[in-house]
């Protein structure tokens, strides 16, 4: 059983890494061949009148929706603890991408299309929408690939009490691939804002953010949560979150100026049809979908071993 099973956790990931592929290989082939963006005028009129804040309503309906089916469902138990613990460890890091980096990464020009109630942050406030659309973003993201692995996705669940949960020694492992991985993603960044972007002031400081927010985790979690990730569960919750992503940002977000990007900031590469919308944002929720998973399923390996905190994670 073991090969088997070591087999089918490695080609896990690759699986998914060609299913994306499939739809952003041609897609972005596609998108290049525009040369004119299309973003409507705000200056002087009010063109979506509260609607950042109603837009909420596309992480809050399927999180009210999945609640419900959990709490009627017969049958299914989902560890409480589990789920508070990943979104206690992880929204904190969306938060401090607004606190701390706000002023550097964002701009949010169309005030009218918020509440106009202005949440902290450094060197000036953010509209606080963006703290519940960081907050609602991971808990739709968890409870997506939950729904999916317990119930839609359910033959592909690893149990709660399966050897592969339960027995290991530590589950703090270092990957090298995830560190070599993220040194060159940010090598690359570096090379092409430099050498071939139009924006070459300033640093890729939102994509190496990203990259350490998506590989620095992994580094020392996927070894552990690989073999209980239900993979088919996170492929499709990838691709939900994807595809919701960029209809939000592409059709409502930017041309209307509920939020946008500074420049000096980005790697410089944008996709011209979708309103210039940087290349970081492509992949935003697909390394959040990973970083949720793996926090989640790793969470969930130490509360089944019954082990303090410390000695599941060290040994």
């Amino acid at each position: 059983m073991r090969g088997p099973l070591k087999s089918r956790t490695m080609a896990g990931f690759g699986v998914v890494a060609v299913m994306i592929a499939m739809l952003a290989v041609p897609a972005a082939l596609t998108l290049n061949t525009v040369n004119i963006s299309s973003v409507a005028d705000i200056a002087t009129k009010n063109p979506s009148p509260f609607g950042y804040t109603v837009s909420l309503l596309l992480f809050a309906v399927p999180i009210a929706g999945i609640a419900f089916w959990l709490v009627s469902e017969e049958g299914i138990r989902i560890s409480k603890k589990s789920f508070l613990w990943t979104i206690g460890l992880l929204f904190p890091i969306g938060a401090a991408l607004d606190f701390f980096f706000a002023h550097l990464f964002f701009t949010f020009p169309n005030h009218q299309a918020t509440l106009g109630w202005s949440a902290p942050a450094l060197h000036g406030g953010v509209p606080i929408e963006e703290y519940l659309f960081y907050f609602l973003g991971f808990v739709a993201v968890l409870l997506i690939y939950i729904w999916l692995d317990r119930y839609w996705l359910k033959a592909y669940h690893i149990a709660d009490d399966a050897p592969e949960r339960v027995e290991f020694d530590r589950l703090f492992k270092f990957h090298p691939g995830s560190a070599v991985l993220g040194i060159v993603l940010i090598a690359a960044a570096l090379v092409y804002k430099y050498r071939f972007s139009d924006e070459r002031e300033g640093f890729p400081g939102y994509w190496t953010f990203l990259v350490l927010g998506a590989l620095v985790p992994s580094s020392v979690l996927y070894i552990s949560a690989k073999a209980v990730v239900n993979w088919r569960a996170f492929s499709l919750a990838a691709y939900m979150i994807l595809l919701t992503s960029l209809m939000w940002e592409v059709t409502l977000a930017l041309p209307y100026g509920w939020w946008g990007f500074q420049g000096r900031q980005m790697i410089g590469l944008r996709v011209t049809a979708w309103a210039g919308l940087p290349i970081e944002e492509t992949v935003l929720w697909v390394t959040v979908t990973f970083t949720t998973v793996l926090v989640y399923e790793t969470v969930k390996r130490w509360q089944a071993s019954g082990r303090s905190i410390k000695r599941a994670l060290l040994g």
